[in-house]
């Protein structure tokens, strides 16, 4: 009885031990090492979002303006608690509340419609570079035709305008074709009539001819990463395999298909304007471009090409080579233009800010409350701050110093957009 015991409790010890194993090759599974730049570029900015959408349903409004009681209502779709007239208000660059008989109206300010403006005015003439990027978005896939609401869901990556359909789709018969077997809505498809060889030219394959060099991907990691850098070398010396190409020859689980589907990636990466996309998102498409199931583990091997997060629990790829820091190497004009928007709507809630600390100070000076004493406070905490500053200076780090800088203040609140920002 005893040497069973015993036995049993081996077993247990020796099961532990694998059971934890197991947990933690399965954990790691989506682990990567932080970079603190990159997780900086994924930031998400709630604030903004909100506001992109107040945007966009101001504009659905008759005079671009909306009663402040339905957009309170609206506030439930986008998932806010609170009054909808404290949260404008804290934007005056962005948002004006007037009456308007008895009731409270909200609109645009003149900064705000010209950017509205810029961002139209902007979506005309780039129309030839969407059209080119659905174009080459469908050549992808596998029967050259994509649902409409998966490409929906790439929309704002790909900086589509919301009447991508009609301005693009139907305005080119020779070139696209909608259809739709079942006759329902969720079924429709985008279909591609005319294969265009120049076309299809990856990203990779476009940097090569540029350079005069063989297609080969670029790996963006430190020096200290040995390990890795001989795992990308191994599989970079296997022959670049175009995403354009027909995969059904390629066997499933090869080195082939796997260097087939890098660049795939690589190349749906390359069209979006923040070359970067959230990896559900991108499940989604596994069958139209013939992905694994496991995408995941596609992308965690290869850490030199793509960096993968899981900033506020949304699993994001990003393209490494595509930053320089956490800025984009390239920017997309559309990027441009909604990052001016990130900054005048920073600017209102500075003004919105010192307007409450001036209301803020009278209201001591009211009570009899002497100020003095306010500024000894913020003496004491500007000193500590100094005092950490010159910490940090002494050991190579200017980050606080930095951002006591107004222009460097700035760029540290600049709002960096999400796949799913309207």
């Amino acid at each position: 009885m005893a040497q069973l015991i015993t036995k049993s409790v081996h077993q247990y010890l020796h099961y532990v031990p694998q059971k934890r194993l197991l947990q933690c090759r399965t954990l790691s599974l989506w682990s990567m090492k932080k970079d603190p730049d990159l997780e900086s570029a994924l930031s998400r900015n709630r604030r903004w979002i909100v506001n992109n959408q107040i945007k966009n349903i101001i504009l659905r409004y008759p005079n671009h303006e909306i009663p402040l009681n339905t957009l309170q209502k609206k506030f439930r779709t986008l998932d806010l608690q609170g009054n909808a007239h404290n949260w404008v208000s804290k934007y005056p660059c962005c948002f004006e509340v007037h009456l308007r008989g008895d009731e409270r109206h909200c609109c645009l300010t003149k900064r705000m419609m010209s950017l509205v403006a810029e961002e139209e005015s902007l979506k005309d003439s780039l129309e030839p570079v969407f059209l080119r990027r659905l174009v080459k978005l469908l050549m992808l896939s596998l029967h050259k035709r994509l649902n409409v609401l998966k490409i929906n869901e790439l929309k704002r990556s790909l900086g589509f305008p919301d009447d991508y359909l009609i301005r693009i789709v139907a305005k080119y018969p020779d070139l696209f074709r909608i259809v739709n077997h079942s006759g329902r809505r969720s079924s429709m498809e985008v279909e591609l009539l005319h294969w265009d060889p120049d076309f299809a030219v990856s990203a990779v394959e476009a940097k090569a001819r540029e350079f005069g060099t063989q297609p080969c991907f670029s790996c963006s990691l430190p020096s200290s990463w040995v390990k890795s850098w001989e795992r990308f070398q191994e599989f970079d010396s296997l022959p670049y395999i175009s995403p354009y190409s027909d995969p059904r020859g390629l066997v499933e689980g090869s080195r082939e298909m796997e260097k087939r589907n890098v660049g795939l990636v690589h190349e749906l990466l390359s069209l979006t304007l923040w070359k970067k996309v959230s990896i559900v998102k991108l499940g989604h498409f596994s069958k139209e471009f013939v992905l694994p199931e496991r995408l995941n583990v596609l992308l965690l091997k290869n850490p030199g090409i793509f960096y993968v997060s899981n900033k506020y629990q949304i699993y994001t790829v990003l393209l490494r080579e595509a930053y320089v820091g956490s800025q984009l190497v390239d920017k997309d004009p559309m990027v441009v233009v909604k990052e001016k928007f990130g900054e005048l709507m920073q600017e209102g809630l500075h003004e919105y800010n010192q307007r409450r600390r001036f209301v803020n100070l009278d209201k001591r000076r009211k009570k009899g409350i002497p100020l003095a004493r306010v500024d000894e406070v913020k003496d004491r905490r500007r000193r500590r701050s100094c005092q950490n500053s010159d910490f940090h200076d002494d050991h190579g780090d200017n980050k606080l110093r930095g951002l006591l800088d107004p222009e460097e203040r700035k760029r540290f609140y600049k709002v960096l957009f999400d796949d799913d920002a309207p």
